[in-house]
């Protein structure tokens, strides 16, 4: 697992002064990657999320603020995606995120020169368009919330809601990669077939009625493993090389009508949202925290699935939460609304168990591919998921403060994401932004 290092003490002040504000998503302990372009004209660029600002890698590469492996790590980013960076492995990840903590310090001498040269090397992120951060190849989600899986499971059959093999094996599914879209943009109501209104009647085909989202966390392969040759479980987190937030929209009436025999398909494969920057593991060790803890009577994890360090540290806190905008809101003027929260260690199987899982059976995982955690309820009405849960299949709405009500999405509705760890002792570090605003079909 990652160490606490000199590069999380909460001590550490950068030169540019909005990563020092209290709550700021992107502090100098952070250092989140991405890649950004300021103009729709200009090439992708590689950088790191400092405040409100972005530190153009390749600017500060040929400044001569680089050297070692953090130099083979930014020229390896060159290009406008970062896979080629993550296929690296952890070696080079780390070097440049040391190097770019030195060079962000108020207090080290490689800060004071890169300070002077700041124009240079900065860019406001609100000025510049986020792009996604790799090129996401394959995509594969989990079904790893159990509070998810329970609650959802109980709609369709409420005396037995867990499938039988879910406390022993990470239930997932291939997704749809070519449909993975950045935080920001429209998500247009998808078409398909509905369950038919009575037996021995014809499926409907139309708009789908009922729009849903799934709050999930997205993790980001980094090296990947050669096809036939399995990632063993000690191993498993070293191919993880970040975390993003992932609303894995759901079309609900079509999924619940194609899903037997084969699983989700149309209800899923329209359209993915992920928030634009990695968070490392590195910059996550602080908030580190045991598996979440099996009920008495559950079994153990088979043992290529159990290790004790990931069972002491594999899991991750991190406080999620669920804003909804409308139209309507906007037009007044209205702030988002939370209508859920939840938590990353409601998972019941830790990323590095659906590494090895995923790989068990020789699946070679590529650098940049995509995995989501499956929608990360908890045990609290307050923190169903999704809009499936939360309103129990749409029977009691959502109520908002306006006094608006929400069984599905309508036209109109922004869904916003946001993440945030904190644990005393440490600097907070925050995600920023997964949105996404329905559009008509």
């Amino acid at each position: 697992m990652n160490e606490i290092d000199d590069t999380h003490s909460p001590r550490k002040r950068s030169w540019v002064v909005s990563a020092n504000r209290p709550g700021a998503d992107f502090p100098i302990q952070n250092l989140p990657l991405g890649v950004f372009r300021t103009g729709a004209d200009a090439a992708p660029r590689a950088g790191i999320a400092i405040g409100d600002m972005i530190l153009d890698l390749a600017a500060a590469d040929a400044a001569g603020l680089f050297d070692g492996e953090a130099a083979l790590a930014v020229t390896a980013a060159a290009g406008g995606r970062l896979n080629i960076l993550l296929a690296l492995g952890a070696g080079p990840r780390r070097a440049l995120r040391r190097q770019a903590s030195d060079l962000l310090d108020a207090d080290s001498s490689l800060g004071r020169r890169a300070s002077a040269s700041a124009a240079k090397l900065l860019y406001p992120a609100a000025q510049c368009e986020l792009l996604l951060p790799v090129e996401v190849r394959n995509y594969t989600d989990f079904y790893a919330g159990i509070h998810h899986a329970r609650a959802a499971g109980a709609l369709m059959m409420p005396d037995n809601p867990l499938p039988p093999n879910y406390k022993w094996v990470p239930i997932a599914y291939h997704g749809r990669a070519s449909s993975v879209r950045i935080s920001g943009g429209a998500v247009r109501r998808p078409r398909g077939q509905r369950r038919p209104a009575s037996d021995g009647a014809a499926p409907v085909f139309g708009p789908c009625e009922r729009l849903d989202l799934e709050l999930e966390l997205g993790m980001i392969v980094g090296p990947g493993n050669a096809l036939g040759e399995p990632v063993p479980i000690e191993a498993a987190h070293e191919q993880i090389a970040g975390y993003c937030l992932l609303n894995d929209w759901s079309a609900r009436d079509f999924q619940f009508w194609e899903m037997v025999p084969l699983g989700p398909f149309l209800g899923k494969n329209f359209s993915t949202t992920i928030s634009p920057w990695i968070v490392t593991p590195e910059a996550l060790a602080p908030f580190r925290c045991a598996a979440m803890e099996r009920p008495t009577g559950d079994p153990a994890p088979l043992a290529y699935l159990h290790d004790a360090s990931d069972q002491r540290a594999g899991s991750i806190d991190i406080q999620l939460a669920v804003w909804l905008r409308t139209a309507r809101m906007r037009e007044a003027g209205a702030e988002a609304q939370r209508i859920i929260r939840s938590n990353a260690r409601h998972l019941y199987w830790t990323p590095a168990q659906m590494v090895a899982h995923h790989t068990s059976g020789g699946c070679n995982l590529m650098p940049g591919d995509l995995i989501g955690s499956g929608t990360i309820s908890g045990p609290e009405r307050a923190e169903l998921s999704s809009l499936l849960e939360l309103t129990r299949g749409g029977a009691e709405p959502v109520e908002l403060a306006n006094g608006e009500r929400r069984s599905w999405l309508e036209d109109g509705d922004e869904i916003t994401f946001t993440a945030r760890c904190e644990r005393d002792g440490f600097v907070g570090i925050g995600f920023g932004f997964c949105s996404g605003q329905v559009t008509g079909d």
